[in-house]
């Protein structure tokens, strides 16, 4: 059993707090009211940031004190949305959220997945038709090895999952979101996942 802090409580954090529960992980989920998310990082030896990812980067770098030393499980993607409030645009181009917060918060390892599929798959991989793809980026072998176990305990198969090396691959999984509004729009709101056929 890991101590794990969701911050997040809308879909995605919903659906991840439900898996992990169902997994037998201790978890807590931070809510926006003031200072739960630092008492949660404090107690949490994970964090899975299920933040809107517009405003992740100044939530989180305010925390950098509890938030040392843990590992950040980022799943979110920072875009900027269009007229139809699907995202439209990238809000660090050439970058991506991931990098921003290791840079931000250096004694915090981050890894980032779960960010190249609708949120009903995160936790459920096996209910789509072929199997999904999880992406792993982070500078830290061992927390990768740490979030890979996380990941088997949501159902992900272990040759489902590819690291993709370090935390500056994240731009690479991030800009695939911008694939996603033309996926909605083209099949409908139904669960998709990017997925690497060999």
């Amino acid at each position: 059993m890991t101590s794990i802090a969701v911050f997040g409580n809308g879909r995605v954090g919903s659906v991840l707090t439900a898996g992990l529960i169902g997994a037998g992980h201790q978890v807590t989920v931070a809510d926006r009211t003031p200072g739960s998310a630092a008492d949660a990082a404090r107690t949490a030896q994970i964090i899975i940031n299920a933040t809107p990812g517009d405003s992740t980067l100044e939530r989180l770098s305010a925390l950098r004190e509890p938030l040392a030393g843990k590992i950040i499980v980022d799943v979110s993607n920072a875009t900027l949305d269009g007229p139809d409030g699907l995202p439209a645009d990238l809000l660090y181009p050439g970058s991506s959220l991931a990098e921003q917060l290791q840079a931000a918060l250096p004694e915090t390892r981050v890894v980032k997945t779960l960010n190249t599929m609708l949120y009903s798959v995160m936790a459920a991989p096996g209910s789509l038709a072929q199997p999904p793809t999880a992406f792993l980026s982070g500078a830290d072998a061992q927390a990768k090895q740490v979030v890979r176990g996380l990941l088997g305990d949501l159902g992900w198969h272990q040759d489902w999952i590819t690291d993709l090396g370090g935390i500056e691959t994240a731009r690479a999984t991030e800009a695939v979101m911008l694939l996603v509004p033309h996926v909605i729009r083209s099949a409908g709101f139904a669960p998709f996942a990017v997925s690497i056929a060999r």
